[in-house]
């Protein structure tokens, strides 16, 4: 059996990832992967997405140096989402320069900051 043959990509040949640190359980990032993605990350054991909006393949950590090393792989119950467990290399998962893109909270209908930037993008990419 391909190991393809169980996922349900969306119409456009998608189906987002989520990636969450192996050790500590924090999500770090959002991201899509296609076909081509999928089995590049397996392949390579690292995370390997598709930018929707430069419409190519995007390895993590190419030009930022900060890489997501690939422990374990899952997919949801309807096959339809993928869960990447990875060793973030650099401690960097955001292009903010933070551990995770997920640092804009709710708080009384306003949405604050509660992550700290580790580096300066600008010092990240050139």
């Amino acid at each position: 059996m391909n190991v393809l043959d169980r996922i349900r990509f969306n119409d456009s040949g998608l189906i987002p990832a989520i990636t969450q640190d192996s050790e500590t359980g924090k999500i770090l990032m959002f991201a899509w992967m296609n076909q081509e993605s999928l089995l590049l990350t397996i392949k390579k054991q690292q995370a390997v997405y598709y930018s929707r909006s430069r419409k190519k393949i995007w390895i993590k950590g190419e030009e930022s140096g900060y890489t997501q090393l690939i422990k374990e792989i899952y997919t949801d119950c309807d096959n339809d989402a993928i869960l990447l467990k990875v060793e973030q290399i650099g401690n960097i998962a955001c292009h903010t320069g933070r551990k995770s893109c997920f640092f804009q909270k709710l708080y009384n209908n306003n949405w604050i900051s509660v992550s700290k930037v580790l580096k300066d993008p600008k010092e990240i990419y050139k």
